[in-house]
């Protein structure tokens, strides 16, 4: 089984019986309010999507040491870039604690290790400072002005994108 432990995390992948905690955060307005899924309503949804992860998309959950999982993230290739995107979602309950930077810079390193990934893109909307101060101090550097939407096209942000190239 695939493992990443930090300092206070272990990141690995999700399984179905993580459901109800995902849901915590997927179901949660301020969470979703910058991600490009729609509000999830029910726990089924977050079932159906932990089932569809294929082994190459590279979704890890982050659990603290106690196991109390508090968010996800994942590094996927991206062939339009020639890059893999980093993407990471926490639980509200651990904002500002400095859980998101500590897992996307292990993301980064398990990536640049396991995967010899030398390249990566993030992008988050320029409303959403908090994302910008991880992705600075993961030592992304600002790119271009963007947009993305939701996936159900309900709604577009202007983004910020970020190169990170490593050696």
């Amino acid at each position: 089984m695939m493992k990443i432990e930090t300092e206070r995390l272990i990141l690995k992948p999700l399984a179905y019986v993580d459901a109800p905690s995902v849901f915590l955060w997927m179901s949660d307005p301020e969470v979703n309010r910058f991600m490009q899924y729609s509000l999830y309503t029910d726990v089924k949804q977050v079932e159906k999507w932990i089932v569809s992860l294929a082994p190459s998309d590279h979704v890890f959950g982050f659990f603290l040491k106690d196991g109390t999982l508090i968010g996800a993230g994942s590094v996927r290739y991206q062939e339009k870039n020639k890059a893999y995107n980093l993407g990471y979602n926490l639980n509200r309950d651990y904002w500002g604690k400095g859980f998101a930077t500590e897992a996307a810079k292990a993301l980064i390193g398990w990536a640049h290790d396991a995967l010899h990934a030398r390249r990566f893109v993030v992008e988050h909307a320029a409303e959403n400072i908090a994302s910008e101060k991880v992705i600075l101090k993961c030592g992304f550097v600002f790119s271009h002005y963007g947009e993305y939407s939701r996936m159900d096209g309900s709604k577009t942000f202007l983004s910020k994108c970020y190169r990170l190239e490593l050696s």
